[in-house]
């Protein structure tokens, strides 16, 4: 018998997670997804998951912020759902940041709003993603997210996922949460990467990119960071080739700072998987080309490995913060039709999950 499972979403961004889960299906053909409703802050987040995802029913994502928005008033305006996603928001437990999780008032608790969903709703299967950083945040937080979600009802796989192991063309490193509703007796595994895995090179994934596609502008550079990338070698940041160089580089071009961040004015060595793809671009890491320029937000979201066709809305700054935010649409679509298959009792390698 055919199921279709209706997504709900929290903190959608542009729509990188369902991008990958509403093209996602079982082996046999009998399980799929589509979307019921979604959730950003961001105006031009939800534009773009609109035009992109729901065209025919825009007002599916609701645009606002989370803790005000009406989670059981959800059912009444768009049917129930049995499935649901959510990247709560990172900034508290990034290593990037203050790293004070659950603490930070603005950022730390969001995650709960998810744990309204599954105990509202409840539906079958769940998947919550974060940054790496998440373990050590805070206090012993980690755990007490788990607790939360399991106390909810599901037997949770927790997992470090490492893109460049699944084919995609960054090394973009998340845990990724997949829970299963405890009273259905399904145990989800960890895909195994190695039957995903192909050609990761960001070479290769910047190679022919269509003229058509949207998002292709390229950021003006000034005199300086011209001449300045002139001077880094592919796969090369800053600080690099300033001791490389020595007293060769030039002293005008120098960048003198007590913290010395590893993306600054890094170039993309054609050969090897991206560096990670970020919503910000301070301190000199835009991401920038082999070809001494920035690259161009298209050949970002190509290594987030959204389609050509898809479509960014917003100015261009906008346009990267959401690329950055997304989750790889490959890697989403990986691990949805795994759950498909634990749901529909097909087989598929598996590895150990890493995490608890």
């Amino acid at each position: 018998m055919k199921k279709t499972y209706r997504l709900g979403e929290l903190f959608c961004g542009p729509g990188g997670l369902a991008c990958g889960a509403l093209s996602a299906t079982s082996s046999d053909g009998t399980l799929s997804v589509a979307h019921a409703w979604a959730n950003d802050f961001d105006h031009d987040s939800c534009m773009t998951y609109r035009n992109n995802l729901c065209p025919s029913s825009p007002g599916s994502v609701v645009e606002g912020d989370v803790r005000d928005l009406d989670i059981p008033g959800l059912r009444s305006r768009f049917g129930n759902i049995d499935a649901f996603a959510y990247g709560f928001p990172c900034n508290s437990f990034s290593s990037l940041g203050k790293h004070n999780g659950i603490a930070n008032k603005k950022f730390g608790q969001l995650y709960w709003y998810g744990v309204e969903v599954l105990r509202e709703y409840p539906p079958d299967w769940f998947l919550a993603e974060n940054v790496s950083g998440i373990r050590s945040a805070g206090t012993g937080d980690f755990r007490k997210i788990l607790q939360d979600l399991r106390e909810s009802g599901y037997d949770l796989v927790v997992h470090l996922y490492k893109a460049e192991d699944y084919g995609i063309p960054q090394t973009r490193h998340r845990v990724i949460i997949v829970g299963i509703r405890n009273d259905l007796d399904v145990t989800f595994q960890v895909p195994d990467p190695d039957p995903y895995f192909r050609d990761n090179t960001a070479g290769t994934a910047l190679s022919y990119i269509p003229e058509w596609a949207a998002n292709q502008e390229l950021k003006h550079l000034s005199d300086p960071v011209l001449r300045r990338l002139s001077l880094i070698r592919p796969g090369e940041n800053l600080w690099q080739a300033m001791e490389r160089m020595g007293d060769a580089f030039p002293e005008e071009l120098k960048i003198h700072t007590r913290t010395r961040i590893s993306q600054c004015y890094r170039k993309l060595d054609p050969s090897r998987p991206a560096y990670t793809v970020t919503a910000s671009g301070g301190g000199g890491s835009f991401m920038y080309h082999w070809f001494d320029r920035e690259l161009s937000n298209r050949e970002r979201a190509r290594l987030q490995t959204f389609p050509d066709d898809f479509r960014f809305t917003g100015n261009y700054a906008s346009v990267r913060k959401q690329i950055g935010m997304a989750v790889p649409c490959r890697l989403s679509n990986i691990l949805v039709t795994a759950v498909l298959n634990c749901l529909a009792g097909i087989e598929y390698p598996y590895v150990p999950a890493n995490i608890m």
